[in-house]
């Protein structure tokens, strides 16, 4: 952690002790634990739910919990998150801290596809925040835009817009996360349905409100 990164946790708002613990398992026992919200996203995405005040929430990519737990201490006690996570290994892991948290019981959990789940929920989201597969992020807008899972007043946050600089890059051939990120970003600018700002906090979020 380098000063100026010290000097925005130390004047931030202090993690809670579950969260520290679920940060500590997730980079001990999973591949990749950098895709981790952490403390700061994770207080800014607490913050934004109060603020907000949504009564349904979708997460497209749950990891090990950790921006379920930071929205889900946000809500209100009658709202709900359904998170969706298509990796099966990770499930264990973020269920066991669901069950440990006074904020668990407000989080439902999906293992498969957000693509397949949300539309069978039936339901429309007040936010979204997308942190699944990177290569399905215009995939993911499409579907909550043109399928009716959002509402004028939702909010869309999707995470990883800047994918460590390379958005501004050459772009190999072969690189379809990148790729698909730059369309994602492209289309959300020239979508007139929508008004957005790109945050440079952490590796981006793109903040996302529909009209």
């Amino acid at each position: 952690m380098d000063t100026l990164e010290k000097y925005i946790h130390d004047n931030s708002s202090a993690e809670a002790e579950l969260l520290q613990e679920l940060d500590r398992e997730t980079h001990l026992r999973v591949i990749n634990p950098r895709m981790i919200s952490g403390h700061i996203q994770g207080k800014f995405l607490e913050l934004l739910v109060k603020m907000y005040r949504p009564k349904n929430i979708l997460e497209i990519g749950t990891f090990t919990g950790y921006s379920a737990l930071c929205m889900a201490a946000g809500l209100e006690d009658d709202a709900v998150i359904d998170t969706c996570e298509v990796d099966d290994e990770l499930e264990s892991i973020a269920q066991s801290f669901f069950a440990r948290s006074e904020h668990g019981h407000k989080i439902h959990q999906h293992i498969g596809s957000a693509l397949e789940i949300a539309p069978r929920l039936g339901k429309q989201w007040d936010m979204v925040f997308i942190d699944g597969d990177k290569r399905e992020y215009p995939a993911y807008y499409n579907m909550l835009m043109d399928q009716g899972l959002v509402h004028s007043g939702s909010i869309l946050l999707a995470d990883n817009i800047l994918w460590y600089g390379k958005v501004v890059e050459e772009v190999h051939h072969n690189d379809l996360h990148t790729k698909a990120l730059i369309e994602f970003n492209r289309m959300v600018v020239e979508d007139d349905r929508v008004e957005s700002v790109i945050l440079p906090l952490r590796d981006g979020i793109n903040l996302i409100r529909v009209k």
